[in-house]
């Protein structure tokens, strides 16, 4: 019975470390690589809890008749110390050959540095629900952002 209750609460443990972890607050930076016509997006990416967050993009184009805003509802896993992966889902509005709608996933890899950095890759798939985004797009993305 002893060795249950130990294995039990060592995978407990081990279970809360891999869950446990600080994302701050808030994050703006830029995003390189979007895609559709809109290759960069400033990005804001606000805590709503320890482990779930919310991103906000904005891409201009074409001296800013083009336009791409993004809003995803992200989770974060801890990796190891500093490394995070992240997946989560959202939608938004483009304007690049026509105005139109599209639903959206994310997944990705962070480092947070020790300094208020954090550093990203991902890949957004994206499916245009209406107008201008037709069928099944997707874009990789190298982030930077200042944490605050």
């Amino acid at each position: 019975m002893k060795k249950i209750i130990l294995t039990f609460g060592l995978l407990l443990v081990g279970i809360i470390s891999v869950n446990a972890q600080s994302i701050s607050d808030n994050a703006i930076g830029l995003r390189f690589g979007g895609g559709d016509g809109v290759g960069g997006e400033i990005s804001y990416q606000k805590a709503l809890g320890s482990n779930n967050r919310l991103e906000i993009d904005l891409g201009l184009a074409n001296e800013f008749s083009n336009f791409k805003a993004t809003g995803l509802y992200e989770w974060v896993w801890n990796l190891e110390e500093q490394f995070n992966w992240y997946a989560g889902f959202g939608g938004g509005i483009i304007s690049a050959n026509g105005t139109g709608i599209y639903g959206s996933g994310v997944i990705g890899l962070e480092y947070d540095f020790d300094v208020p950095i954090l550093l990203s890759i991902d890949y957004r798939p994206e499916i245009g629900i209406a107008g201008g985004l037709d069928g099944l797009n997707s874009n990789v993305a190298l982030s930077v952002r200042y944490q605050f």
